[in-house]
């Protein structure tokens, strides 16, 4: 078998040695070329020269959520094709590993890699949905590009967060849990309109959803983790449906408290809830709009202001080795 693995040297969880021993377990294995990533999207195009190329069996994406968001972009660039495109295995190497988790791998790149090898001796892999987010016809977002996302997106208030801790990165602090905290309660207190909603989501033959303040939109449960500590934004979300959307109409103080508490308690059975919580199951098409220009992020990546979106969710989509 030949495969490419995509390496991100600036993964947070692993260092240059362990790197090196992943590569000589995975090249023991089969044939594999391994690539460093020098550039942001350097993993989409390595994972469109894979899905493009003739011989690529497997593309092994080793590093975070935003280095498996570039190779799986990469990969469905001219569409899923799942029987025709090289499979995915992802080895754990950042701070949250959302994707990796979901699949049930181990949150250890070690452990990860063992558990990858034992699939691929034992053929045990499985087709997932995907979701899709592309600008809306007819609006000031028709022309930003279309791009997938493996686990989540959120255009508001946790979209704001991504932002904010984007920034703290970009002058060299470190991806923390510690610091996506600290900028839930920055973004809060910044929030113009808490009480508001300026969000509304639309879907053919149902009246539309209005009102709403933010919205999560789930592929896959759990929707993120704080630290060991899973959160299921909307528990009915799977690999095998479409996409579920968590919405809130109202972010006061008293409603952040009772949906946050409810997040933190949150099981695979129940979510959060309430008379200002809307929760969608298993959706295919619909859009997004916004009153006003509200943040938009995908797998953790903040994709800058939009006022219009609309999302897919993509069934068999995409091998993944698990």
């Amino acid at each position: 078998m030949r495969a490419l693995l995509v390496v991100n040297p600036a993964a947070t969880t692993t260092s240059a040695r362990t790197r090196d021993v992943l590569i000589h377990a995975l090249a023991s294995e089969m044939k594999l070329e391994a690539v460093t990533t020098e550039y942001r999207g350097h993993a989409r195009d390595l994972g469109r020269q894979a899905a493009e190329s003739e011989d690529i069996e497997l593309v092994v994406a080793l590093g975070g959520d935003g280095t498996v968001n570039e190779v799986v972009n990469g990969l469905l660039h001219n569409g899923p094709s799942p029987e025709d495109l090289p499979r995915l295995a992802v080895v754990p190497g950042g701070s949250t590993n959302v994707f990796a988790r979901a699949l049930g791998l181990p949150n250890d790149a070690v452990e990860a890699t063992g558990a990858i090898l034992d699939a691929l001796r034992e053929g045990s892999e499985r087709t997932v949905s995907l979701g899709r987010v592309s600008g809306t016809p007819g609006t000031d977002d028709e022309a930003v590009p279309s791009r997938w996302f493996t686990f989540a997106a959120g255009l508001g208030f946790d979209a704001g967060v991504v932002g904010r801790v984007e920034q703290h990165r970009e002058r060299g602090k470190k991806s923390t849990h510690a610091l996506y905290v600290r900028q839930v309660v920055r973004q809060f207190l910044g929030e113009n309109d808490r009480r508001h909603g300026a969000i509304t989501l639309e879907r053919a033959g149902e009246e539309p959803v209005t009102d709403l303040v933010m919205s999560i939109v789930c592929n896959t449960s759990p929707w993120s983790y704080l630290g060991n500590r899973p959160l299921y934004a909307s528990p009915k979300a799977s690999f095998d449906t479409g996409l579920d959307v968590l919405g809130l109409k109202r972010l006061s103080t008293a409603a952040v408290a009772r949906y946050g508490t409810q997040l933190l308690r949150s099981t695979p059975e129940r979510g959060p809830h309430g008379k200002n919580a809307v929760s969608l199951h298993d959706l295919t098409d619909f859009t997004l709009h916004s009153k006003a220009p509200l943040p938009l992020q995908m797998d953790g990546d903040h994709l800058g202001l939009r006022t219009s979106v609309t999302f897919t969710g993509v069934r068999r989509a995409l091998r993944v080795i698990v």
